[in-house]
């Protein structure tokens, strides 16, 4: 019995048996008889237009790179730099870091007379006859709440019958003390009438304070102002005892910061405009009451503290 076949071995004619058939019989050889084209020729033909569209980029990208860029101007020159520099400086100058501060402060600083007697309006001007019996303790203050609530030293208003506060806006009001810190000689007041738009001082801590740090004082001093001086933190937890010997203050922040008689009460400001301390006191080893270059301030926490505020 014959075996059936797992596969057909059988053969195509060659394309030259074909073409010597398709001649003996007269016929063109067919198109399958021409020689087939290779793998690559094939790829070639099959992506051509691909082929073209990625030669196209190709050559763009390479124009890209490697032409001259015709609008391309010369770098400037040093003089054309400074110039320029120094253009935009007069178009708009620079503002010291001191005058920031000072704008930030100024519409919260008060000037501060404790008036002691009862006709005395707290004007400069003073009734020839009244003069030489007036007394007044004239400083500086900070509000640190907008309903009008200021910080000042005590020393300024002690004894006062009446005490007068100015706002930076050139109103007055009367005021009165609602509350004092005698160890740390400050005193809290209440203005009874306000400006509108009466601003309030920040606060800022003095746990970062450092010596070398720049300082700002402003304030009255010898009632003339608003003034400002500008210095650095001169050292930290300082003492100071009064001339008279009647109280010691501690904790206390001292700066070189130029401050008189008048800027007693006032704040000490940092560069961002910020409260760190009130302006207590000044040293001077011959006991006169200007300043020599070690003022002391007051700590904020302190101050707050004696406010009502809470702690930082």
């Amino acid at each position: 019995m014959k075996r059936v076949p797992l596969y057909s071995r059988s053969h195509r004619p060659s394309p030259a048996a074909e073409a010597s058939a398709a001649a003996a019989s007269g016929e063109a050889a067919p198109v399958a008889a021409q020689k087939a084209p290779g793998r690559r020729t094939a790829f070639l033909l099959r992506h051509e237009r691909r082929l073209w569209l990625l030669l196209l980029v190709v050559l763009a990208l390479a124009f890209w790179w490697s032409a001259p860029t015709f609008n391309a101007k010369p770098p400037l020159t040093f003089e054309q730099i400074d110039a320029a520099m120094r253009q935009s400086i007069e178009d708009k100058p620079l503002v010291s870091p001191v005058s920031r501060a000072y704008e930030a402060i100024i519409p919260s600083v008060v000037r501060v007379v404790g008036l002691m007697t009862e006709g005395d309006d707290g004007s400069d001007k003073v009734d020839s006859a009244k003069e030489g019996t007036v007394e007044r303790g004239i400083g500086t203050g900070v509000v640190i709440i907008d309903n009008g609530t200021i910080l000042t030293n005590l020393h300024v208003v002690s004894g006062a019958k009446r005490i007068r506060v100015t706002f930076m806006d050139g109103s007055d009001s009367d005021a009165v003390l609602v509350g004092t810190q005698p160890e740390n000689d400050l005193a809290v007041l209440r203005a009874k009438t306000i400006p509108d738009d009466l601003e309030a001082a920040t606060l800022r801590s003095t746990s970062d304070l450092a010596p070398g740090d720049q300082v700002l004082v402003v304030g009255f001093p010898f009632g003339i102002g608003p003034s400002a001086s500008a210095g650095v933190v001169s050292g930290l937890k300082r003492q100071f005892r009064s001339p008279e010997g009647q109280q010691t203050l501690t904790n206390l922040i001292q700066f070189d910061a130029a401050a008189n008689p008048g800027n007693s009460g006032g704040p000490l400001v940092t560069m961002d405009g910020e409260v760190v301390g009130i302006v207590t006191a000044i040293l001077n080893p011959n006991r006169q009451r200007v300043f020599i270059g070690i003022g002391f301030a007051v700590p904020i926490e302190n101050a707050a503290a004696a406010a009502g505020m809470p702690p930082f």
